[in-house]
């Protein structure tokens, strides 16, 4: 973890102005806004690799295009300095609120996956040794692939007996995303395909948090699918749904990626 908080800091510390100016061409990312009197020393914007920690001791990496914004804060006695603690809780509540999902958290770091307007990001913030300078960085991996049709549901559903579907809902509620409704498009075209098909729709979730709640969110969400084909006009009888919350993981829960294949809604052929 040393190196990486090392090699944050070294672009800290390219050289502050004497007043409390935005370096030339750099601006403030649009997810978030920054907390008062801090000034940007240095930007960069290009197709690179981001390292970001997952866990105390391991690193990973993605390529995509990476925005780099370094902050500081004037050296004026004048002002109440906020604590390192104070600055990492901060974008932690404005990355929340944009419905991210914690990857790791220690004393002088944060980051964070998210998923946003089809597109997919992580989010790191790493304080500077010793003081409230911290780079703001966020990666965006690019669009997120939906693409698959009914032919391709059915070809599942014969050869294996269900298919998961990466089905996105606000965070923390059954609303289906707008970028997602696609998919629900094709499960209505698999049925209208196909009239003598039954299915269940089952709603799974990662461990982050807690079980039962977990089980609910599934089984609202689940419900969310089957109620959207209703209104399309999918006769209810043939189909039901289950929510199964954390119980059937399909990877292991101890990494970004495994949770992301746990958060799925599969469609299940019945007899």
């Amino acid at each position: 973890m040393k190196r990486l908080m090392v090699v944050a800091a070294l672009f800290l510390i390219s050289a502050i102005p004497l007043c409390a100016q935005d370096a030339e061409g750099c601006k403030d990312h649009p997810f978030f806004s920054r907390m008062p009197n801090f000034f940007i020393t240095g930007c960069s914007d290009n197709f690179n690799k981001l390292e970001y920690f997952v866990s105390e001791e391991a690193v990973a990496t993605k390529e995509g295009e990476l925005t780099v914004i370094s902050y500081s804060y004037p050296d004026d006695v004048s002002l109440k300095v906020p604590s390192q603690l104070q600055i990492l809780r901060n974008y932690e509540n404005a990355i929340t609120k944009l419905g991210g999902k914690k990857i790791y958290v220690g004393d002088q770091y944060l980051s964070y996956s998210l998923k946003k307007n089809s597109k997919e990001y992580i989010i790191s913030v790493a304080m500077a040794n010793g003081n409230i300078g911290h780079d703001l960085s966020v990666l965006e991996i690019g669009l997120m692939k939906q693409e698959i049709t009914a032919n391709d549901m059915l070809d599942a559903l014969n050869k294996d007996g269900y298919i998961a579907l990466n089905i996105l809902f606000e965070t923390g509620k059954s609303t289906i995303q707008n970028e997602s409704l696609p998919i629900v498009d094709q499960i209505y075209e698999l049925m209208k395909s196909d009239v003598t098909l039954k299915i269940s729709v089952e709603g799974h979730t990662d461990n982050v948090g807690d079980a039962v709640s977990n089980k609910k969110l599934s089984h609202d969400r689940a419900k969310a699918v089957m109620d959207a084909l209703i209104a399309k006009g999918v006769d209810k009888t043939r189909m039901s749904f289950v929510g199964w919350g954390q119980e059937k993981p399909v990877a292991d829960n101890r990494s970004e990626e495994g949770r992301a294949k746990n958060r799925r809604v599969e469609i299940v052929k019945k007899p």
